[in-house]
């Protein structure tokens, strides 16, 4: 095979695996671009390898992108951006091939919003040892040595990242589609309709809603922890004004999705998302919002319902 032939058999063996890395990259780092930027410069690591000594690729190219990872979890950038208060996932619509496998709970609750921001918790070895294991299923012998530690040591890390998720995750059962969409259509049209007693009603005791704020301009985010002001929050917030419309640029119509395999709703302005609200429904309610309306965050989104084939919307015009 001439060095021609050969190259593009590597690419073929690198664009194999591309998915699977994105995946990856996107539980570890939360972002969708970052994930990209990281597989793109995987895919430098391995056109300057000695292609012909790796054994197994996968592995080898799994290795490179979770040390790659964890180099942009520790940079300084990142810390400042994450501790400013101002971090959230980049939400990603439903059969994004970033979202990767979805065959078990744990592999579906490993890209939820809920648990992509309760992960910036950890450290980002425990972070990147409880994706391998909870979602990519690889044995503490193979986590030791992509991560080159010990199996005791990958262990450890495991325990611990457990204990820091469940010690402010209240476990549940999934939802199942047809009830997800229920408690959303109910909770739009509680909160088109002014009614706080009944947004309350749909709420756990300890719910928690997170927002970049009308047009995604916070400089913080802005979290609220009391079902009461969630629901006098989303009364105000979904009440359309003439303000608003300004805002979004027009009359949105609004759209229920699979966002992070979670339902969720959608403002939409002609092909462009605008804003979108992600729900976690455990035991029938809501336990976390999440509201995203930084152009930025929701730019692979958009792209993707531009090639997406909607359902009629829940609201015309808001």
């Amino acid at each position: 095979m001439d060095s021609t032939a050969t190259d593009r058999f590597d690419v073929g063996r690198f664009q194999a695996s591309r998915n699977r890395l994105a995946s990856l990259a996107y539980r570890l780092l939360g972002s969708a671009t970052d994930a990209e930027d990281t597989v793109q410069d995987a895919f430098l690591h391995w056109q300057a390898a000695d292609r012909q000594r790796i054994k197994v690729p996968e592995a080898w190219l799994t290795k490179v992108v979770t040390n790659l990872c964890l180099d942009r979890l520790r940079s300084a950038q990142a810390r400042r951006e994450r501790t400013a208060g101002a971090w959230l996932p980049e939400p990603l619509l439903d059969g994004d091939p970033m979202l990767g496998p979805a065959d078990t709970f744990e592999q579906r609750e490993s890209v939820s919003l809920a648990l992509l921001t309760l992960m910036e918790r950890l450290s980002p070895v425990e972070r990147a040892v409880y994706v391998l294991r909870e979602a990519f299923s690889y044995s503490h012998a193979e986590t030791a040595e992509i991560l080159d530690i010990t199996e005791s040591a990958s262990q450890q890390h495991l325990h611990r990242a457990r204990r820091r998720i469940t010690a402010v995750r209240t476990g549940g059962a999934e939802a199942d589609p047809a009830s997800a969409r229920r408690i959303v259509e109910e909770f739009l049209a509680a909160a088109t309709s002014g009614r706080t007693e009944l947004l309350v009603a749909l709420l756990t005791d300890d719910a928690t809603a997170i927002s970049d704020g009308a047009g995604g301009l916070a400089t913080r985010l802005l979290r609220h922890d009391n079902p009461q002001r969630i629901a006098a929050v989303v009364r105000a917030g979904f009440k359309p004004t003439d303000a608003k419309r300004r805002l979004a640029g027009g009359t949105p119509a609004i759209h229920y999705a699979l966002v992070n395999g979670a339902p969720a709703i959608l403002f939409v302005l002609g092909d462009q998302v605008v804003g979108s609200t992600m729900f976690d429904i455990i035991n029938g309610k809501i336990a976390t919002m999440h509201g995203i309306a930084a152009p930025k965050r929701l730019a692979r989104l958009t792209e993707a319902w531009r090639q997406h084939e909607p359902d009629a919307p829940l609201i015309d015009q808001w």
